[in-house]
């Protein structure tokens, strides 16, 4: 592998699509939540009481305990606010810039750290969703709304001091994310940005597409399945796939860097 090639493939690109899993966050300081351990060492308050990653992200919690679910989600929700994005994203977006603007982001990531970083609101898709806007756990209407609640968090009992609710009917509010056996959730804003996307993927088929993938891991593989059926499918599309420990990557379809995501963005992109 030649970085000097992967270069050349994204300097001569006609467009840019940047594809972000969990390690995307990661150089800004945010937890991935890679394997029980690793959550475990973020929350230490759901280790005590033996919670992982899956079953807290599940929105049972709203029903059964909204102090908890709450604790957990305003807590990820002030990280979120207070977080930095890295450098990389501003080489990102410098670089979709020189294209013209003509690029997307698609993100299993809800953290809402490219709209931070300046990314165009209507070149994302949050194929999850995002902490950033809100439901109503009952489904009274098809509302999704912005999220400006404030949510303190007592720490030591791991327990939210105060509960967001439906401006409309009242019940518990809930984040507008996919959780695990998420039968209640409202895709509403995010199937606007499916069809926002789909008409950006229609409108480069023919082109030289760059796919930026930063991060994505095979746990849940949307985010890489994605990338990989636009490089095979579109005849002008590469895919670079950057990923510290799982950077396989079928050679046809582009290359793979084995590094960070500011890391591999910087040693794409730095002084282009």
């Amino acid at each position: 592998m030649s970085i000097d090639a992967i270069r050349d493939f994204v300097a001569d690109a006609e467009a840019v699509l940047v594809t972000a899993g969990a390690g995307m966050g990661v150089d800004s300081g945010l937890p991935d939540f890679r394997g029980t351990e690793g959550f475990w060492r973020a929350y230490p308050p759901l280790a005590k009481l033996g919670i992982r990653f899956e079953e807290m992200a599940d929105p049972r919690w709203f029903q059964e305990d909204p102090e908890l679910a709450w604790a957990f989600y305003g807590h990820r929700l002030h990280l979120y606010r207070s977080t930095v994005p890295h450098r990389g994203f501003a080489l990102l977006r410098q670089l979709i810039d020189r294209k013209g603007g003509d690029g997307f982001v698609f993100t299993s990531n809800v953290d809402g750290q490219f709209q931070k970083a300046g990314f165009d609101e209507r070149g994302i898709y949050e194929v999850h969703g995002s902490i950033h806007h809100l439901q109503c756990l009952e489904n009274c209407s098809d509302a999704v709304w912005p999220n400006e609640e404030e949510v303190p968090v007592d720490p030591e009992r791991f327990r939210a001091l105060h509960i967001p609710r439906c401006p409309r009917c009242g019940a518990v509010a809930r984040p507008n994310i996919l959780m695990f056996g998420d039968w209640g959730w409202n895709p509403a804003r995010s199937e606007a940005q499916a069809l926002r996307f789909q008409t950006w993927l229609e409108g480069n088929i023919e082109r030289a597409l760059v796919i930026i993938e930063i991060g994505a891991g095979t746990a849940i593989p949307t985010v890489r399945r994605q990338g990989e059926s636009i490089a095979a499918g579109f005849p002008k599309a590469k895919l670079i796939r950057i990923n510290p420990r799982e950077p396989e990557l079928d050679p046809d379809l582009g290359w793979s860097l084995a590094m960070g995501g500011r890391e591999g963005i910087e040693a794409i992109l730095s002084g282009m």
